[in-house]
């Protein structure tokens, strides 16, 4: 039988420098689970991560055991390191900050695919491009 869930966890923690401090502090001491225990499991399964926000859901159960699994980096953060800019548009659609290549779209999309809602490569290449575009980048060939 399986432990029953009492709480599920998002959060986006730099890799490798989770702390008892607020967002992490507060959201699993909320939940009664063992904070130190889990800065310790992330940061050592992160480490070779540094620089990268990495997303990761935390499972909390009744017994105050918890478990987490950690995504792939955020896909603002891959165009941001691609376009070679330190941050997106201010307004979306009138300004361009930079561009990216069909190319690094791909490589994205390969990294993203299995986090995103996407059936095929095509499929994660259009959400990856929207995401550009929302950011201020330019797609060229």
């Amino acid at each position: 039988m399986s432990k029953k869930v009492k709480a599920q966890i998002k959060l986006q923690i730099p890799a490798g420098g989770a702390t008892p401090a607020p967002p992490v502090g507060s959201a699993l001491g909320s939940q009664g689970a063992n904070i130190m225990d889990f800065c310790k499991r992330f940061n050592a399964e992160t480490a070779s991560r540094k620089g990268e926000t990495v997303p990761v859901v935390i499972t909390v159960y009744v017994d105050k055991s918890l478990t987490f699994i950690t995504k792939t980096p955020l896909a603002s953060e891959l165009l941001r390191k691609e376009a070679g800019i330190k941050k997106g548009a201010k307004t979306t659609g009138t300004e361009t900050v930079g561009s990216v290549t069909m190319a690094s779209i791909e490589k994205i999309a390969k990294i993203k695919m299995v986090d995103l809602n996407a059936i095929d490569l095509e499929a994660a290449k259009k959400i990856i491009m929207g995401s550009a575009r929302s950011m201020g980048l330019k797609v060229v060939e």
